[in-house]
């Protein structure tokens, strides 16, 4: 055992960690969790201050520059994302090529790396670079996002606004109407909540990717890959598939305590670093109960409520929490997005928080080289294939 000292306290690091649990990778100064105290900051700031007061644009920015923006410095940051929410001919011309019946995380994925083919310096590392680079991925993938469903659905592109901040146009483009004042800014809330989260699986991908000194369309490329997975991003869906098979907030307790005794997962609920409650959760545990009655649907917000207090009396006392997925996937489906769209607004979230690492990353690299505890045999012979 070594000891290595971050964020002022001493960590114990095991040379060996199975899937990394307890193991300082690198050090970082963008966001702060304490998992036993459900503590999560970005650059020393409370999530729960900047979902109350900032936006999804204001975040990025805190994030990228290591501290928030003045009134001048936000406008110009706001403006420079709106100027570049078009997508490139090339993007939108491949893009009514995928087949209707694609996933949606999968089609994401293909349109950022396909990005790449398009950027006359896609190699491009240095500073200036990676954040032109980032600022069109962050501007585009929403709409991407957008004519992805249209696309499939059959409908014809609704344009981007560019009056309108990067919530409200995305609800915009992917409904033709603009929507209420509450649901974008709901879905700008949750776009803070996601934007980052220490060095979770897609965030340590995309680092561990662009240590290379490979691309940025690389690392987040991988980085999608990586947040498709129902053990990460692809969580919420699941809950929503869990509600969706509660009949009524009765039948909610006897439907978990069956899962409990069947020792089955109840999605949701667990985090790999929080022994409380989950900080996002309890923000948007809030914003779902007030979404939910706005648009006449209590009866999933109840269910949810009856599930937290089967798991409260079943589960809490051995750290298991509602994480951040529980409650954002009734706030998804109250703002109206379909089910196979929520992960894929995470990663609309989540490219804030990836680009922010990419840039940390590439101003003091170092190439990420783990061990491997081999457990194989050792001296065997090599057989001819006429003795096999």
């Amino acid at each position: 055992m070594t000891t290595a000292v971050a964020g002022g306290r001493k960590h114990e690091m095991a040379t060996y960690s199975k899937g990394l649990e307890g193991v300082i990778a690198t050090d970082t100064k963008l966001s702060f969790i304490d998992g036993e105290k459900g503590v999560l900051e970005y650059i020393g700031i409370p999530i729960g201050e900047l979902a109350s007061h900032s936006t999804f644009e204001e975040t990025v920015y805190l994030l990228w520059n290591g501290r928030l923006p003045k009134a001048n410095e936000l406008a110009e940051f706001n403006a420079t994302i709106r100027k570049q929410y078009d997508l490139p001919p090339q993007i939108e011309a491949m893009l009514k090529q995928l087949p209707k019946d694609a996933q949606p995380m999968h089609a994401i994925r293909t349109l950022v790396s396909a990005m790449g083919l398009i950027d006359q310096k896609p190699n491009a590392n240095d500073l200036p670079s990676i954040r032109e680079k980032a600022v069109k991925l962050l501007a585009t993938t929403p709409t991407m996002l957008a004519y992805f469903h249209r696309h499939r659905s059959g409908q014809p592109f609704v344009r981007p606004d560019a009056s309108l901040g990067l919530a409200e146009n995305f609800l915009y483009m992917l409904n033709g109407a603009k929507p209420t004042s509450t649901m974008a800014k709901a879905l700008d809330v949750c776009l803070v909540l996601h934007t980052d989260h220490g060095l979770n699986n897609s965030t340590f991908t995309a680092r561990v990717i662009i240590s290379t000194l490979s691309d940025i369309y690389s690392a987040i490329t991988g980085a999608i890959g990586s947040l498709r997975g129902p053990l990460h991003g692809g969580a919420n869906e699941g809950v929503m598939v869990m509600l969706n098979q509660i009949p009524t907030v009765a039948a909610a307790e006897a439907f978990v305590n069956d899962k409990l005794a069947k020792k089955d997962k109840i999605m949701g609920f667990g985090h790999r670093v929080y022994k409380a409650y989950d900080p996002r959760a309890t923000h948007l545990k809030v914003l779902a109960k007030q979404l939910a009655q706005d648009t006449g649907n209590m009866d999933l917000y109840d269910k949810s409520s009856a599930i937290e207090q089967v798991m409260a009396t079943a589960v809490a006392a051995k750290g298991i929490y509602p994480n951040v997925d529980f409650y954002s996937a009734t706030t998804y489906h109250c703002i109206g997005l379909p089910l196979d769209l929520f992960t894929p607004m995470f990663v609309v979230g989540r490219i804030g928080g990836w680009s922010a690492h990419i840039i940390e990353q590439l101003a003091d690299n170092r190439l990420f080289r783990p061990d491997v505890d081999y457990k194989g045999p050792h001296g065997v012979a090599y057989t001819p294939i006429d003795r096999r």
